[in-house]
Order: structure tokens, then C-alpha cells, then sequence
């Protein structure tokens, strides 16, 4: 085989290759998309979120306001990932 034909095959091969592709892509159904448009996600009703706008409203007297004291412990726990606090310090810390 001289470098001609060889050259003349390879075109064939790559021509062959390249109307097969094409044929395979022209011929590939589309799946329809689905609409996110239309489909509205609730979000999860969370307990300490609604306590935290509630504090959030009270403006200056939530800094004396002991639920939003311990919603703001609470909320301090959650973000740092630590367990929460127990609920009534012990007797004797630190005298």
C-alpha cells in the first residue's frame, strides 16, 4: 500500500465517522424539560427562626427579654455546632 491510498482511506474512514455522528445527533430525541417555574418549594417551618424575627422586632427590649436570651444561646449553639446548653445553671459555679 502506498502513502496515497493510505492517505485516500483514512479521508474515507474520518468521512464515515463524521456522517455517523451527525446522523446519530439529527436523529437524538430532546426529553422535554420540566417547568420549575410552576412548582413552588415551602420551606420547612423552623421554631427558632420565627422566634428569632419575633426578638428581632422587639427591637432594644429583647436585650432584657429572656425567651430572646435563650434563643440567641440557642442560636449561638446551632451555628458553632455545639449540643445546647442544659436549661438551669448548676448551683455552685465558680465561688
Amino acid at each position: 500500500m502506498d502513502g496515497k491510498m493510505l492517505a485516500r482511506l483514512g479521508a474515507v474512514v474520518f468521512v464515515a465517522i463524521a456522517i455517523t455522528a451527525t446522523v446519530v445527533e439529527l436523529t437524538r430525541t430532546e426529553e422535554p424539560k420540566e417547568d420549575f417555574s410552576t412548582r413552588t418549594i415551602e420551606p420547612r417551618r423552623d421554631p427558632l427562626r420565627e422566634a428569632q424575627r419575633r426578638c428581632q422586632q422587639l427591637g432594644q427590649q429583647a436585650a432584657n427579654n429572656a425567651e430572646c436570651l435563650r434563643v440567641w444561646a440557642e442560636t449561638r449553639d446551632r451555628f458553632l455546632g455545639r449540643s445546647p446548653a442544659p436549661a438551669s445553671p448548676t448551683s455552685s459555679e465558680g465561688r
